[in-house]
Parts: structure tokens; C-alpha cells; sequence
């Protein structure tokens, strides 16, 4: 059902008699879970802290290229347990998204399991008291949880992306329910992510990334930046990933255990991710499987790869497109891997509020000063 024209005119009431939580569910209008009832209270609490205007239009979202307005998106958000002070981070997450080399269409419609990630950073993280430290990826935080949650349900009931209608994913994954972290900039070694990209740390940002879940990478052994950054090379270097075989972007999520180590010699964020992309990759001969099942060239890579049997062909194109957040808990020497979900879409970061990129001069090249 759509929800955007149902609720054109406002949510409609029913009888107290119904049982809302059930109500909801025959609608369509839920992720599997119970969700909660919004009322015309919360939704305004929402609807205030976006700005008022409850019929301006943020954005639309595909597939089916419904209008999420700003009442349409506070009860996607009530919905999900959302507080309204998460409003701003849901709203910044959802323009990201639907910025055009997002290419959210094709997200919500691969056979491909890549759902988006969102990552925080900047004071709204902490002010709303999101997690970046131990169990990020799991449960446990409002926020998070919450946040993540909303963006499905507006893709869901404003994109229309569900299966095995317009989602045609193959197998799923549990990040399609919630993706939604922050950078543990408090611990981390290095600068957050979005002071490398440029952004003033008082900034708020998010960045938004079709991926994969992540992919453990234990290494309890090595004490030095080479040791730590060959095993999650190796984790990097598989022809199963999409990342592997149609290029594009990834990130990597570096255990806080891992980072204090690289940092501890003196590495900036630069040369943790030019030392992946140097040494992560296979042969072509592993992508062509010695074209045992024909000639394969692989248009989907970049031109310029050299395919003969003994060339590399590299995770990404460059350093660059690997995406690099300290993450986790204090205890652990657990870094993920999380693979893209390849050329045909390009992340996007931008500020929670239309504040102005600003100076990274107080962390050169990546590394604070410690």
C-alpha cells in the first residue's frame, strides 16, 4: 500500500478497538517487526525538529518514487522508536541516499544483498547517544538501532522496495533491518573520517555506502602495521565479493585494538589504505579461472588493468575508495572488512545541517596529534 497517498491528508484515526500493533501489520506497513503507533503528538514532536512544514517534500525514493515528506518521514520515524532528536541524522541519511550516484534504485532492486551502510560522525553522534564502541554493529543502542530501522521502513513503505515485488535480493542480509553506526572518534588514534574528507571536526556528517555486512578479520598475533594490515588484505583478497569483481568502493572497519597498534608507529590513514590497496588483489588468471569456461576480458573493471594470467587486478581502483572508520570496543583484536557493492554506485557523505566544509589543519594527513 502506499503510504505516502494514504497518508496525504494526515494519519487516519481508528477505532480504539484495534489492535494497532496487528492493524499495522495488515496494512503492509511494518519490516516483520512490531512497530510503534504513531500518534499525532509524536509525529509533530518529529515534524518540529525537521522545521515544521509537515507537506514540504525532502526527497523521493525509488523505486517507486514516492514523496517523503517531512510528516511521511516522522512517521516512518516514530514508527521505527526513533526519539525526534535522531530526526536531523535520519533526514541527512535519506537526502544521501537518494542523491543520484547513490543510485538507490539499483540498491533496492539487486539481486545483490548490499543494503545501505550509515555512518555517523561529528557531535550529533554523541549528543544523541549513538555507538561506535563495543558490539556497533549489533544491539543494544536506541539510536542506532532506531536510525537504521527508519530508513528501511522509508524505503519500504515509501520506495516500495520490498520483496519479491521490487526487491529482487537473492538472499537478504540482517543489515537490510538496521545499518546505522558512528565512528568511535573518542578512542580512535586518527582523525574521524570526515575530517580526512575535508569537513571541520565540530561539523556533523553522514556518509552513506551500499555494502556488503561485515566480514570478521582476527588477528591476535601481530604487533606491528604490516603484520595487522596483511591479514585484512587477506580478508580483502576474495573473487567472491562484488567488490572484487565490479571494483567500486568498500570500507573497513579497524578494531580499536588494531588501530592504537598502527598508530602507536607512527602510520596515518593514508598509509594504512595505500598499503591495502597495494597489497590487496588477485591474479587475473583467479578472476578468469585460466578462462576454463571461455574467454573472459571483464568489462566491468577499469580499462586501464592490464589482464594478462600474472597481472593484479586490485580490490579497488585506488586508496581512496577504501572507506576507513575505527570502530569497536576496547578489548579485542578484531577488526571487518565490508565489501561495496561495486561500480554502480558511489557513496556520499554530507553534513547533517548545510553547515560549511571546513579545515582539517589540526590533524594532518589523517593522524591527530597524539
Amino acid at each position: 500500500m502506499n503510504m505516502s497517498s494514504t497518508l496525504e491528508a494526515g494519519p487516519a484515526s481508528v477505532d480504539t478497538s484495534v489492535d494497532l500493533v496487528e492493524h499495522y501489520f495488515e496494512k503492509g506497513w511494518t519490516d516483520g517487526l512490531p512497530v510503534v503507533p504513531p500518534t499525532r503528538e509524536k509525529i509533530d514532536a518529529v515534524v518540529a525538529v525537521l522545521g515544521g512544514t509537515p507537506d514540504h517534500i525532502e526527497c523521493k525514493i525509488p523505486p517507486r518514487w514516492g514523496a517523503l515528506t517531512r510528516e511521511v518521514l516522522a512517521i516512518n520515524m516514530v514508527m521505527a522508536g526513533c526519539k525526534p532528536e535522531y530526526a536531523p541524522v535520519v533526514r541527512a541519511a535519506m537526502l544521501a541516499l537518494t542523491d543520484r550516484q547513490c543510485n538507490l534504485n539499483g540498491v533496492q532492486a539487486t539481486t545483490h544483498m548490499a543494503s545501505p551502510l550509515i555512518m555517523v560522525n561529528g557531535p550529533v553522534a554523541a549528543k544523541i547517544g549513538m555507538n561506535g564502541g563495543a558490539n556497533a554493529f549489533g544491539s543494544g543502542n536506541r539510536a542506532n538501532a532506531t536510525i537504521g530501522r527508519a530508513i528501511r521502513l522509508i524505503m519500504l513503505n515509501v520506495g516500495g522496495g520490498r520483496a519479491p515485488d521490487l526487491d529482487k535480493c537473492t538472499l537478504g542480509n540482517p543489515a537490510k533491518y538496521s545499518y546505522a553506526i558512528c565512528e568511535h572518534e573518542a578512542a580512535s588514534p586518527f582523525a574521524p573520517y570526515h575530517v580526512e574528507q575535508g569537513y571541520a571536526a565540530d561539523t556533523s556528517t553522514v556518509f552513506a555506502l551500499a555494502a556488503e555486512a561485515p566480514h570478521s578479520v582476527t588477528d591476535h598475533q601481530c604487533n606491528d602495521p604490516e603484520g595487522i594490515l596483511d591479514t585484512i588484505a587477506s580478508a580483502m583478497s576474495t573473487i567472491a565479493s562484488n567488490t572484487s569483481v565490479l571494483s567500486g568502493h568498500c570500507a573497513l572497519a579497524l578494531g580499536l585494538e588494531h588501530a592504537r597498534t598502527i598508530a602507536k608507529h607512527g602510520w596515518t590513514r593514508h598509509d594504512i589504505k595505500s598499503y591495502l590497496w597495494l597489497h590487496s588483489g588477485n591474479l587475473f588468471s583467479a578472476h578468469s579461472r585460466d578462462h576454463r569456461y571461455g574467454t573472459v576480458y571483464n568489462r566491468n573493471l577499469p580499462k586501464w588493468y592490464k589482464r594478462g594470467p600474472d597481472d593484479r587486478i586490485p580490490i579497488v581502483e585506488g586508496p581512496d575508495r577504501i572507506h576507513l572508520f575505527v570502530i569497536g570496543g576496547d578489548a579485542g583484536r578484531f577488526s571487518a572488512f565490508i565489501p561495496g557493492w561495486g561500480h554502480m554506485s558511489t557513496p556520499v557523505i554530507r553534513p547533517v545541517e548545510d553547515t560549511a566544509i571546513g579545515s582539517a589543519d589540526d590533524c594532518a594527513d589523517g593522524l591527530c596529534k597524539l
